[in-house]
């Protein structure tokens, strides 16, 4: 049984077959302003658009204290004043008004404010005023005075406002996505990112395109189409102040869900500044982080680094090469090695770049006579170096060659390598400006030509110390 009563009585018009419809409330909350019930009244017009397909709304000053709000759906019906869930909303996935104070609190809120209220439509016309209970004639309460059309081919409804000022109707309208200017980024099934035009001001939740909480300190605002338990539970009758938590899963998955570059990028620069504190919100969530990570590389080329890599030769090599570097925390970092990118590519990092670098590698070798007479007198040292440390090159069959650059391994180029498929130890040119440099990187790579034991290992450690060893021992005699 619905909560209101229809009877008859005199309205004070000369209309006499206008009728009262009891709206059971006495007082409502003090602290709802004007513009709660403002809201009201635009959300049940955007919604009536949404549901039906037609034109848009229009809000306007029609003199010097009223304001009208007109949408051209099918019209508002006294029924609608029964305080009830409405299925046609509750299914519609663009509506409003599935939540909030409703119509019947937003013109108790007009009447105790002493704002004038006139709905007009095909159906009827609407005012308000007190009237006795019927039954109860010591019990007044607000009632709907209900008239027939004063424009029966009127399309839609209009709201007539007396006495509402300018900033109840600029706070009113800033409630919603329609009237905010904010842009949308990117829109997905969940919901949209929107653009914070104003730094300085706090980004916005949005659920259906009615603000419902502000964020200080995210990166984007936000408009949540999709609603999930805990937040539809959150919902409250004033649409304002839901916490974080009703809407952060919300809010994670429209941006798991991101594809474009441009919230990508936005993300990942903020993600710079994780180790300066100044992060947003949002990239405090790891899964978030990681998914913008796969959309960035997804569109651009990109070389994601920690903070303690950047100083690193490869990290050059890369920005020569055209990538640009996303510095990323550790833990990002190292859950990015077990993902891919949209296109299912692995994400580059310094280890995937170096194996791309040495795929394509091609030593870029000096012959003797290009190198300068202080270098040719440094490197014609290898092979008295080889005879003190008890090795002929000429019966290993070992050459030893100089190269401008060599190949990468642990984020640097290294100094020197020993190629056994090819009998040769190439160094790096810039190994030829000491005899100390230059014979040092020999002999490192002359004990992994004899011993065959690579770096890092027990074995290799031994060899060349005795190598080392050999060479003391030959000087010393």
């Amino acid at each position: 049984m619905s909560d209101s009563a229809w009877f008859a009585v005199p309205r004070p018009t000369d209309d006499d077959r206008a009728q009262a419809f009891d709206l059971n409330i006495e007082k409502v909350l003090e602290h709802w302003p004007i513009a709660f019930a403002l809201r009201e009244f635009i959300a049940n017009a955007l919604d009536e658009e949404a549901i039906t397909g037609s034109k848009a709304l229009t809000i306007e000053r029609i003199d010097g204290d009223s304001w009208r709000i007109r949408d051209y759906g099918r019209g508002l019906q006294y029924q609608h004043l029964t305080q009830k869930e409405n299925p046609e909303k509750l299914k519609h996935p663009d509506v409003i008004g599935q939540f909030g104070i409703g119509l019947k609190d937003a013109l108790a809120v007009c009447d105790r404010k002493g704002v004038g209220i006139t709905i007009r439509s095909r159906h009827c016309d609407l005012t308000t005023a007190q009237r006795p209970k019927s039954g109860f004639a010591d019990v007044k309460t607000l009632h709907g005075i209900v008239a027939p059309p004063s424009d029966p081919s009127m399309i839609g409804t209009e709201v007539e406002i007396v006495g509402a000022g300018d900033a109840d109707m600029k706070q009113a309208m800033s409630y919603f996505l329609r009237f905010s200017g904010d842009r949308v980024l990117e829109c997905t099934p969940v919901g949209d990112v929107l653009e914070r035009g104003d730094s300085k001001a706090p980004g916005r939740i949005y659920v259906k395109g009615l603000i419902v909480a502000e964020e200080q300190n995210f990166l984007f605002s936000y408009n949540i189409t999709s609603l999930n338990a805990p937040l539809k539970r959150a919902l409250n009758r004033e649409r304002s102040n839901v916490g974080r938590t009703a809407y952060t899963d919300q809010v994670k998955k429209i941006l798991r869900t991101c594809k474009t570059a441009e919230v990508a990028a936005s993300l990942a620069r903020d993600l710079k500044s994780y180790l300066t504190g100044k992060v947003h919100d949002e990239l405090l969530w790891k899964d978030v982080a990681i998914h913008a990570c796969r959309v960035l590389q997804s569109v651009s080329k990109v070389i994601f680094v920690t903070p303690w890599q950047t100083g690193l030769a490869v990290v050059d090599h890369a920005r020569d090469d055209g990538y640009e570097v996303v510095v990323v925390p550790d833990d990002i970092a190292s859950s990015l090695a077990s993902v891919t990118d949209l296109q299912g590519r692995s994400i580059v990092n310094i280890g995937t770049y170096e194996n791309e670098w040495n795929d394509s590698f091609v030593y870029s070798f000096i012959t003797i006579p290009q190198l300068t007479s202080s270098e040719q007198r440094i490197f014609a040292l290898a092979e008295r170096a080889a005879q003190l440390a008890g090795v002929d090159l000429g019966q290993m069959k070992v050459s030893v060659a100089v190269s401008e650059t060599t190949r990468l391994s642990a984020g640097s180029e290294v100094v020197g390598v020993w190629e056994p498929t090819e009998h040769r130890i190439v160094i790096r040119r810039d190994q030829l400006t000491t005899p100390a440099r230059f014979l040092g990187t020999f002999l490192h790579e002359l004990t992994h030509a004899t011993s065959g034991s690579t770096d890092l290992t027990m074995e290799f450690e031994g060899a060349l110390t005795e190598r080392l060893g050999t060479v003391a021992a030959t000087l010393s005699r």
